[in-house]
């Protein structure tokens, strides 16, 4: 792994806003506007390297699917701050009927420098984002500036594919519909989700466009409809779970949750057991189960224990995004036990190349490994300032 400085392209913002990366710039406090896809430098990797955090990948998901197991088997829903009764309920059906609900795909944040092994950081399973910038605009950078090399990146037709495999699984009756919020300001999420649909219409399915704002409820049918009064039998949501359960359409996406059974009215995607695996606590889990997991860092619910005095330890609210909440504790320093529900994981520093902070954004397809995005920060957390870049393997 090697970070190297080069010359961006000329025209580089409109080439990659022309491949859906429509927020190519980040507005930083000062005001001022910065390159969040930046293609002044790009990260080489050696074949091996990659093939060996394949593995990595693929070995931890599958911990991570042992671990959502285990939550569920042991009723271990309060560790992850789940205390409704009907929310346990459903996701405990969710899990058992996986196998007969869409799943598509998730993120795991690593830290890797090159040199030891690459160690998990979170797991960001139910709404990842950074999908458009890691699929596309990276494949044909490397295209252009560096023509019959390679990328790991077969994130496109690992999309399709699991779509056209998941078809089946799909209500028959009405189009899948694709979901966003409107609130999103940056076009993140609206980029996101409109990729994933371009993805299930080269699969062949039916697709339709909503914002969560405009999904309605029909009282007469007891039903979700679109803005047009069609049920909504379908959708994918980049909505997390937490909001989905508690806003206040909450009890109706209970009463009417397709989980596979044959007796709810509206199948979600991401599914619902996709709430496990997007919660901090699930690193504390992995952790008890595989204690001393060369791919795992130590991590607690009850405190930071022997991490204050060792090698120090970060404080991860058990949800939030881009880094929200997140404190970090040097060694030697008074334990801290926060007033809200966290995860105290050791403090594993990211990696400094050339003064930038790296973390690698390792995606996973279904069940199996299928790319990497890498995201640069000037200071310790990787948050909504960092910087994409894209890389190549020679």
């Amino acid at each position: 792994m090697e970070r190297r400085t080069t010359t961006p392209r000329p025209g580089w913002q409109q080439t990659v806003e022309g491949q859906g990366l429509i927020y190519p710039l980040t507005r930083h406090p000062d005001g001022s506007l910065r390159p969040y896809w930046d293609e002044s430098a790009y990260y080489v990797f050696s074949l091996p390297e990659v093939e060996a955090l394949e593995e990595v990948v693929e070995e931890l998901h599958a911990m991570c699917l042992t671990a959502a197991g285990h939550i569920v088997e042991r009723g271990r829903f309060a560790d992850l701050g789940i205390d409704d009764p009907r929310v346990v309920a459903a996701v405990s059906e969710a899990w058992h009927r996986r196998a007969e609900l869409p799943s598509v795909y998730g993120r795991f944040d690593l830290r890797y420098d090159g040199t030891g092994p690459a160690k998990l950081l979170e797991y960001n399973a139910d709404t990842p984002t950074s999908l458009v910038e890691a699929a596309s605009p990276q494949w044909f950078w490397m295209e252009d500036r560096f023509p019959g090399a390679d990328q790991w990146n077969s994130l496109h037709e690992r999309l399709v594919a699991a779509w056209k495999k998941q078809a089946a699984l799909l209500p028959p009756g009405g189009p899948l519909h694709f979901a966003h919020s409107a609130e999103d300001e940056l076009g993140e999420d609206l980029m996101t989700v409109a990729y994933l649909k371009e993805t299930a219409e080269q699969a062949g399915l039916d697709t339709d466009w909503i914002s969560m704002e405009e999904i309605g409820w029909d009282p007469l049918s007891g039903r979700f409809v679109d803005n047009r009064l069609a049920f909504i039998r379908s959708c994918f949501k980049l909505y997390p779970w937490e909001w989905l359960t508690t806003d206040a359409f909450a009890g109706h996406v209970l009463d009417t949750l397709d989980n596979g059974g044959g007796t709810g009215t509206t199948l979600w995607i991401e599914p619902a057991w996709k709430m496990l695996l997007s919660n901090k606590a699930l690193l504390a889990v992995l952790w008890e189960l595989y204690p001393g997991h060369p791919n795992l860092l130590p991590a607690y619910l009850d405190g930071p224990r022997e991490l204050a005095r060792a090698n120090g330890y970060v404080a991860k609210p058990l949800l939030g995004r881009e880094g929200a909440g997140v404190t970090i504790h040097e060694p030697g320093a008074a334990p801290v036990v926060r007033g809200e529900a966290c995860c105290y994981q050791e403090l594993a520093p990211l990696p400094s190349f050339d003064g930038n902070r790296t973390v690698l954004g390792a995606w996973v397809v279904e069940d199996e490994p299928a790319g990497l995005g890498i995201r640069e920060s000037s200071g310790p957390v990787t948050d909504e300032y960092a910087r994409f870049l894209p890389h190549v393997i020679l």
